[in-house]
């Protein structure tokens, strides 16, 4: 039966990168993935809980290396709610996990997003108008902070409680990586902009990559054609979940999805 990820680390040279868990998602995987069975999913009972509902953690990865202190996606937030017949979400746990790991929202030095969906933000703001993080400097895609701005999409971010108090302090992704060791890798399709990340260190040859939401489940590994029911560009996605699983040649990269049940880390054979 699938549980939701632990607080988990893996170490390569002088980096670190610790998932720290937020909340969990439950849903109904035919209302995830629209165009899969109840067939399509008896290959995966690992990933369902025993209702049949799909496990999906919802969490950070918290990076450090000798550049400083970076939290990459800010989870759910304090939120516990349902969508009938479709999904539960609760979440609250980042900041009791952050402080596990001996640190505070003031040591955190960057946060990077890999898109705005909601539970990738929901630790954005303090509660009273300002940052949870407010020593970090907070960078997203131009075109992904761009994309939100008009609408009311309810699997977007909150104007109030993310938006605005990120206005006055958001920076944009250039060609240049963000901080030493981390690469910001152009990945849109589930979003107009958003991003995974390669993580690096110079005294090693061993790199992990982020995936963010290209990849939402273990068993779009072997389906690369499923389609999330919130991916904005379908086509684009399914491009890019392939190029970043088969299309990058040279050794073996450890992987990371803050979505996977059990676990978040595992290895495939893809690199830079």
């Amino acid at each position: 039966m699938a549980e939701p990820a632990p607080r988990s680390h893996v170490r390569f040279g002088a980096t670190t990168v610790t998932y720290l868990p937020d909340g969990v998602v439950r849903t109904d995987p035919l209302a995830a993935f629209p165009g899969t069975t109840h067939a399509d999913w008896d290959s995966y009972p690992d990933l369902l809980d025993t209702h049949g509902w799909l496990v999906v953690s919802v969490g950070s990865f918290l990076i450090r290396n000798d550049a400083g202190v970076t939290l990459v996606d800010l989870g759910l937030g304090e939120v516990h709610f349902e969508v009938p017949a479709a999904a539960t979400y609760n979440g609250g746990q980042l900041l009791t996990n952050l402080r596990a790991e001996g640190l505070s929202p003031d040591d955190v030095d960057l946060v990077l997003f890999t898109h705005m969906h909601r539970d990738h933000v929901g630790w954005t703001s303090d509660g009273a108008g300002g940052l949870m993080f407010p020593n970090a400097r907070h960078v997203v895609d131009q075109k992904e902070w761009n994309h939100w701005q008009s609408g009311s999409d309810p699997v977007g971010p909150d104007p109030k409680t993310v938006l605005t108090p990120l206005t006055p302090a958001v920076t944009f992704f250039t060609a240049l990586p963000p901080t030493p060791g981390i690469q910001a890798l152009p990945t849109p399709g589930h979003t107009p902009g958003h991003t995974s990340f390669l993580i690096t260190d110079p005294t090693t040859d061993e790199n992990l990559l982020i995936l963010g939401d290209a990849i939402h489940t273990r068993a779009q590994l072997e389906n690369l054609d499923w389609v999330f029911r919130s991916d904005y560009d379908t086509r684009l996605a399914a491009e890019h979940r392939t190029d970043l699983l088969h299309r990058r040649s040279g050794s073996e990269l450890i992987i990371a999805d803050s979505h996977f049940s059990g676990g978040v880390f595992g290895r495939s054979g893809v690199s830079r």
